[in-house]
């Protein structure tokens, strides 16, 4: 038997996962009850950038003082401060490296067989940087992940009439041999964005090591356009041990490319398997049997909307999608005083 179809809400609580306190009070307090967050101290007190599992805490425990630095648990609060007592970003930044390439030297995570050799930052609650940290250690901490997606597209008018499903969208389909959610769809880019690296020029990098677009093309034709943000909750296809909480922001681009077919998308890095170019339809009925990566699933949910594919006439969870799709992500970063570009508004 066929496992059921997916909502396009179904879709966007599998990556939105983490509970809202308003609307599902016990199953909030019920996760916050086993997670601890991770708090920085600065003139003003104490505010919130992370959420640590039980295990990050039981680890940190039986970390040496000389590895982790000063360690400030409160029980009844549960909360835990960390790094914060080491003066300097770039101080604070190599006893961040001390302490996860000691519990990588040890195995002590599952999580950091993905290492990466890429720098991810933390912010402070005034955009300034705490400290930058591998990104395969992000989850252990529950700090905020950034990143950029973008969707190339075409539009293509078949039948002679104007309409809202001309869009043809290429689509790659993800290496069997990636750690995480290998096989799976995803948007035509996607990745992470590292410490001082300008979205952009991101997503520029990615075209290029993931599907050969050149340069130019990009700079002439892909607009920044909107961001998505959600509260994940990992399972086994991340990569890593499931329930690691993962607050993302991801930059959203759009890039429309000629109709005529003489610029596409390729293969480059390995990252990619295939590319294919999916009329809505398809994409719609993709999205359904639950082939997209969960996260690639709501940004092209986000283009539907964005694009006038999804209306609050022919999707019963339009506005559901709406806010779900840009949730308010509890700690400090760029994501809370991002705007849209001016053309977008």
């Amino acid at each position: 038997m066929a496992p059921p179809r997916l909502t396009t809400i179904d879709l966007v609580e599998k990556c939105d996962a983490f509970p809202y306190q308003k609307t599902e009070p016990k199953r909030y307090a019920q996760l916050m009850g086993d997670l601890w967050t991770l708090v920085w101290v600065d003139e003003q007190g104490s505010f919130p950038i992370g959420y640590l599992p039980p295990a990050v805490l039981d680890a940190l425990a039986t970390t040496p003082a000389s590895v982790k630095g000063r360690l400030d648990i409160n029980p009844v609060k549960r909360t835990v401060a960390l790094f914060n007592h080491v003066e300097t970003e770039e101080e604070r930044t190599k006893l961040v490296a001390k302490l996860t390439a000691y519990w990588r030297k040890n195995q002590t995570f599952r999580i950091l067989k993905g290492w990466r050799n890429e720098m991810w930052p933390v912010y402070g609650r005034n955009g300034e940087l705490l400290f930058s940290m591998e990104r395969a250690a992000m989850g252990l901490f529950g700090t905020t992940r950034y990143g950029v997606h973008m969707t190339a597209f075409i539009r293509r008018d078949d039948d002679g009439k104007s309409s809202k499903y001309d869009y043809r969208i290429w689509v790659p389909k993800r290496s069997p041999n990636k750690p995480n959610y290998p096989g799976m769809l995803d948007n035509t880019v996607a990745g992470g964005l590292m410490t001082n690296e300008d979205p952009f020029e991101c997503i520029i990098r990615e075209a290029d090591e993931e599907a050969s677009l050149p340069e130019d093309v990009m700079r002439r034709s892909a607009k920044e356009v909107s961001t998505v943000t959600y509260i994940y909750i990992t399972d086994e296809r991340s990569g890593g041990e499931p329930g690691y909480i993962y607050p993302e922001c991801q930059w959203v681009y759009d890039l429309e490319l000629p109709a005529d077919g003489s610029v596409v998308p390729s293969p480059k890095d390995g990252e990619v398997e295939s590319f294919s170019l999916c009329t809505v339809e398809e994409i719609q009925d993709q999205l359904a049997r639950g082939l997209w990566k969960p996260n690639c699933a709501v940004v092209m949910l986000d283009f539907f909307l964005r694009h006038g594919i999804y209306t609050p006439e022919n999707e019963p969870y339009y506005e559901d999608l709406r806010t779900r799709a840009h949730r308010h992500i509890p700690f400090p970063g760029p994501h809370q005083t991002y705007r849209l570009p001016q053309s977008s508004l």
